[in-house]
């Protein structure tokens, strides 16, 4: 006796097909499962054997064997475990074969048969329905989060039991899932509330326009971090295709319940110092994706940026350029998403107070090994590094009216309309992402302003990259003024966003 069903498995952020075959026969009876399987998918045979019991099953004293196809593909995770079990029930002829035509089983099962919610349940619905499945049979806990895919048909089940009443019978009655009681949302933080700051609040407008990352230095209490948790407020709202992309990284994370619908707030994300390489990258054992994936069409902030690990801040050199994220295991190769706004703080010194001399407690070589902790190149991928005053006590107590992130906001969105429809026919679509060989093309100088650039770079001893990023944070600064040509006055406002470069990491401190 011989049956097929079709389950899911998660690869990146996408879904693969996994068809699981059983065959029962004559022979010594025993149990085996094939098909290049991890720890945990191995375990499912005593899940699903332990199940079938409590379920009053009992399996034959025949040779069972279970392939999951194709077996050149390591399987791992527990969502196989109601698949099993339904093809076991269908080679027993315990329930109809036909009923699998179109449908995809996902679930975990636990040794008394009730169905676990797993993880990834979007991309799997999402990635079949592509595929020609329409029926989806999921846990009750994953039945919000697959009904956010709606041209799919989801049925949820609490337990084993009902599924073998609904393949049999077809009775169905739809989950009823406890509300679970709303915490307090948190207020929505708010440019208005920053006072002071006129040039860094400017600076974080032009990051947000052109999607320009963004390098903080400033004492204690500037207002770095107040400013970088507002910088997600005054970005365009994420669009349909975004809001799927980003709720597929959250579900494979297990951190999406459906139960609000898709994902409608761009991520803010603030790892600790501490976090290790792969937290931040993604990777593991089982690879998942990192804080850089979680922060994908949104904001990555790295606060105290000296205080990471080298190695862990030399790993986002790669995703800033190409946007990506590329991990490589013995178990195989996956991408993920990784198109963030970055932004980092930092203090000037280990006492917070260079370059006040009368104030600062830094030796030369300790300023000198503080500022080596940040690479040349992950600098000259900084497109905006700006210096954070001190806030007086007059900007501090003013009661004068702040702009709003709407407001900033609004101008935000006009700048973005301007990159999109410059950029309709490229494969790119802000001023951040101009390839350096179509500068000259989106980014001509006059011959007064390439006067200007020429003795810049020679005075500030500027790298090709750095050259690049000045011109297009310019033509950035530009569109926020409505103008089709790059004159002075906005190439000079891009080289004050760099000047802090020869203050901190050129010259003589």
């Amino acid at each position: 006796m011989y049956s097929t069903v079709m389950t899911s498995m998660i690869d990146g952020i996408r879904a693969v097909p996994v068809r699981v075959e059983v065959d029962i026969s004559t022979g010594m009876p025993v149990f085996d499962m094939v098909g290049y399987l991890s720890p945990e998918v191995r375990e499912a045979k005593e899940r699903v054997r332990t199940a079938l019991h409590n379920c009053g099953i009992l399996l034959p004293a025949r040779r069972i064997t279970v392939n999951l196809s194709p077996g050149d593909r390591k399987k791992s995770g527990t969502c196989f475990d109601l698949a099993i079990a339904a093809a076991i029930l269908a080679a027993l002829e315990l329930v109809p074969q036909d009923c699998f035509r179109d449908a995809v089983l996902i679930g975990e099962l636990n040794l008394s048969g009730q169905l676990m919610p797993v993880k990834g349940v979007l991309p799997m619905v999402s990635d079949g329905l592509s595929q020609g499945r329409k029926r989806f049979l999921v846990p009750a806990g994953n039945f919000k989060e697959g009904c956010l895919i709606r041209k799919a048909q989801i049925y949820g089940f609490e337990s084993l039991p009902q599924v073998i009443e609904f393949l049999r019978n077809g009775t169905y009655e739809e989950p009823v899932l406890e509300e679970k009681r709303q915490a307090k949302q948190k207020t929505a933080c708010d440019f208005s509330e920053v006072n002071g700051q006129k040039f860094l609040k400017r600076a974080a407008e032009v990051a947000a326009s052109g999607m320009h990352n963004m390098l903080m230095v400033g004492p204690p209490g500037a207002g770095k971090t107040m400013i970088s948790e507002r910088m997600a407020s005054i970005l365009p709202p994420l669009t349909e295709q975004e809001r799927l992309e980003l709720s597929r990284i959250y579900s494979v994370c297990g951190l999406l319940t459906g139960r609000e619908g898709l994902l409608t707030q761009r991520p803010f994300r603030s790892p600790h110092h501490t976090i290790s390489t792969a937290g931040l990258a993604g990777g593991g054992m089982v690879p998942r994706p990192g804080e850089i994936s979680l922060a994908h069409n949104g904001v990555l902030y790295l606060d105290e940026l000296t205080e990471f690990s080298k190695s862990t801040l030399e790993v986002l050199r790669q995703p800033l350029e190409e946007h990506r994220i590329h991990l490589s295991r013995a178990s195989g190769s996956v991408d993920y998403p990784a198109n963030f706004l970055l932004l980092a703080s930092m203090n000037p010194c280990s006492c917070g107070y260079y370059p006040d001399r009368n104030r600062c407690r830094c030796s030369q070589p300790a300023l000198r090994r503080y500022f080596d902790k940040i690479s040349q190149p992950l600098l000259d991928r900084m497109d905006i590094c700006i210096q954070a005053p001190t806030v007086s006590y007059r900007e501090l107590v003013e009661s004068s009216e702040n702009e709003t992130s709407k407001d900033i906001r609004a101008r935000v969105i006009q700048c973005h309309e301007i990159q999109r429809k410059r950029y309709e026919k490229e494969d790119f679509h802000f001023n951040s992402r101009i390839p350096a060989a179509r500068i000259r093309d989106f980014c001509r100088l006059g011959e007064k302003e390439g006067h200007y650039m020429e003795s810049m770079f020679h005075k500030m001893e500027l790298t090709a990259r750095t050259y690049h990023k000045i011109l297009r944070v310019a033509r950035t600064i530009a569109d926020m003024e409505h103008s089709a040509d790059i004159h002075l006055a906005h190439l000079n406002e891009a080289v004050c966003y760099r000047s802090m470069d020869e203050r901190f990491w050129g010259g003589q401190l």
